[in-house]
């Protein structure tokens, strides 16, 4: 039951939050600053998303062939390889790490 407690508190929690950004007057989001943080905020998150699954292992910080696939990753994107060639680069990197290592 508390499974469903817990939907519903962030079904509403999700829905108050779109409602607030409804709330917001157009003339602040128009400013040079706030559009400057909304496209940079994607990037951010993903950003963070991609070192905490790639560092992270429950609580610690693990460094691994997810690691070297992310630095083949950002080798590929430094010779301004297409998006599916980085990322075929890090698996076959990582696969390749992982079948080595066992």
């Amino acid at each position: 039951m508390s499974t469903w407690i817990a939907v519903g508190v962030t079904a509403f929690g999700c829905y108050a939050v779109k409602l607030l950004g409804l709330s917001v007057p157009a003339g602040f989001l128009e400013r040079p600053v706030v559009r400057r943080l909304a496209a940079l905020l994607p990037i951010a998150l993903l950003a963070a998303l991609t070192a905490l699954q790639t560092f992270g292992d429950g609580r610690g910080l693990v460094l691994d062939a997810r690691a070297a696939g992310l630095a083949a990753a950002g080798v590929a994107l430094l010779l301004r390889a297409p998006f599916l060639v980085v990322v075929a680069v890090a698996v076959v990197v990582t696969g390749a790490l992982r079948a080595v290592t066992g």
